[in-house]
């Protein structure tokens, strides 16, 4: 027997896939000024030594890449075939900007990498043919990469993002073929979809995809306010807590009986609100 409109408010938060681990580096020059040469000393100075380019990665490939390499901020893994079991597949290249007032940041800096960790979410949207609704109800997440700092001595200045799908916490899902579009329709996205071992903030949940063997399943999102930038102030937990009541309409309309069913609500933490995740997750029974 289910619990009638029972809601379930829990603190698990929205760590949905994953975000790329990048340890930031201050990489710090300092000049002196240039000693004036003796007027009598003649000197030939050999020529800098070059670099051969390191090329940038292609665009459309896939990898068949663990978690852990997907939090690492350099590629190390070689491509396989599309129609090969595969983790990951490679949606945009771009060019860093890496020139600030005159001055070249390293590849590393905290800029360079600000600058990629947005620009591969934004890509992502459109290669998934997906809305915002779509994007967080799934567990397509992006990865990026940058080149090595040997690479970029050498004049690489590319950044790679590529498209993953989080089976479960620590496990990327295994695929066969590409992601493109892959969010572009309810059916199609399905497969991708974001669903919960159990009851959302229960000792037995896990977030996993939903064509994993599941029990529950989000099935909207709840905007809390304020734009998606770091630095708009927290509402607090109450506030947040207390949103969730359209979560019990929505599963009210799902369920077969409008006076006996389930639903679940999670909202962000502090820490997931200052990343930029101002939105709550409705939940409710799915028979998976």
């Amino acid at each position: 027997m289910t619990r009638a409109r029972t809601g379930r408010r829990t603190r698990t938060g929205l760590a949905v896939g994953v975000v790329l681990a990048l340890a930031t580096l201050l990489v710090g020059c300092t000049s002196a000024e240039p000693e004036e040469p003796a007027p009598s000393a003649t000197t030939s100075a050999a020529p800098p030594p070059t670099a051969t380019p390191v090329p940038a990665p292609k665009n459309g490939r896939c990898h068949r890449i663990s978690y852990d390499q997907a939090l690492a901020p350099t590629p190390t893994e070689a491509s396989v075939p599309c129609g090969q079991p595969h983790t990951a597949q490679t949606f945009e290249i771009g060019t860093i900007d890496a020139v600030v007032d005159g001055h070249l940041l390293a590849v590393d800096s905290r800029r360079v990498q600000q600058q990629v960790a947005a620009a591969c979410p934004e890509a992502l949207t459109g290669f998934l043919g997906a809305d915002e609704e779509a994007m967080r109800l799934s567990m397509v997440r992006s990865v990026w990469f940058t080149p090595t700092l040997e690479e970029s001595a050498a004049g690489a200045d590319w950044y790679r993002c590529d498209a993953v799908a989080v089976a479960a916490d620590g496990r990327l899902a295994s695929l066969r073929g590409s992601l493109a579009d892959a969010l572009s329709t309810p059916e199609r996205a399905t497969p991708y979809a974001m669903c919960g071992t159990a009851e959302p903030g229960t000792a037995g949940f896990r977030r996993v995809m939903c064509r994993e063997q599941h029990s529950w399943r989000a099935i909207s999102t709840i905007d809390l306010g304020g734009d998606s930038g770091a630095g708009a102030a927290y509402p607090g937990e109450a506030t947040l807590r207390d949103a969730g009541s359209a979560c019990e309409e929505e599963a009210q309309g799902l369920a077969d009986d409008a006076l006996n069913f389930e639903w679940g609500y999670e909202w962000p933490t502090k820490q997931q609100w200052a990343a930029g995740q101002h939105y709550g997750i409705c939940w409710a029974p799915d028979a998976g």
